[in-house]
């Protein structure tokens, strides 16, 4: 991917993404670039907000957290947690290579959300996400894989597009999770994903889903 590519044009290529084959060669290009074009130049300050709404709900108990879609390790760098306590996973073998250079996580896995996950022999604490709950990526139902990796009460804040949560019906699904036991009533955060609001997409919001597991 060349460096003359504009952040923008970046961002606008990651939202016409489909298919999980889309993202690994999307993010095979992209990876040289995101933290550089796309995080620091789009004023990117989603993953740091997903932190805050983990720090500000977490029990000492909610640890350690598995951190979903978690590509350079944006979220794990606001998170701030000894590396002891967090693992990253990514659909990315790219992204997550940039991940591992920061040791930032105890382990990293790559893995495709939109199947089922292997439980763990030591469930999570707590399931944080910021950014792959959106336009061209996750639609609600890998939601449901994802308790699969928790532990009964852990805590769960995913960030979700605005504009998708509300085009994929996100809401209907969480109410099913809730109806059928398998969560808590969410909690939901309108919060802005870029700090500028007047820049290309800067406007755009995401709902912060909070909710436990049961």
């Amino acid at each position: 991917m060349s460096e003359k590519r504009s952040s923008t044009e970046l961002l606008e290529g990651a939202y016409r993404i489909e298919t999980p084959q889309d993202s690994v060669s999307y993010y095979q290009e992209f990876a040289d670039h995101y933290d550089t074009k796309f995080a620091q130049e789009l004023g990117y300050v989603y993953p740091r907000i997903i932190a805050d709404h983990y720090h500000r709900a977490a029990t000492p108990f909610d640890r350690p957290v598995a951190d979903i879609g978690c590509g350079t390790g944006l979220v794990a760098e606001a998170l701030n947690l000894p590396c002891a306590e967090i693992e990253g996973f990514d659909i990315s073998p790219e992204m997550l290579e940039r991940a591992q250079g920061k040791a930032l996580y105890s382990g990293l896995h790559q893995v495709d959300l939109t199947k089922p996950l292997i439980p763990p022999t030591a469930p999570f604490g707590a399931v944080v996400s910021a950014g792959t709950f959106t336009h061209g990526h996750l639609g609600p139902a890998p939601l449901e894989n994802l308790l699969a990796l928790a532990r009964k009460d852990a805590l769960f804040c995913i960030g979700v597009n605005a504009q998708h949560y509300k085009a994929r019906n996100f809401g209907a699904f969480l109410e099913k999770l809730r109806r059928t036991g398998r969560i808590t009533r969410p909690k939901l955060k309108s919060v802005p994903i870029y700090c500028d609001p007047d820049s290309a997409h800067g406007a755009d919001t995401a709902q912060v889903l909070i909710y436990r597991k049961l």
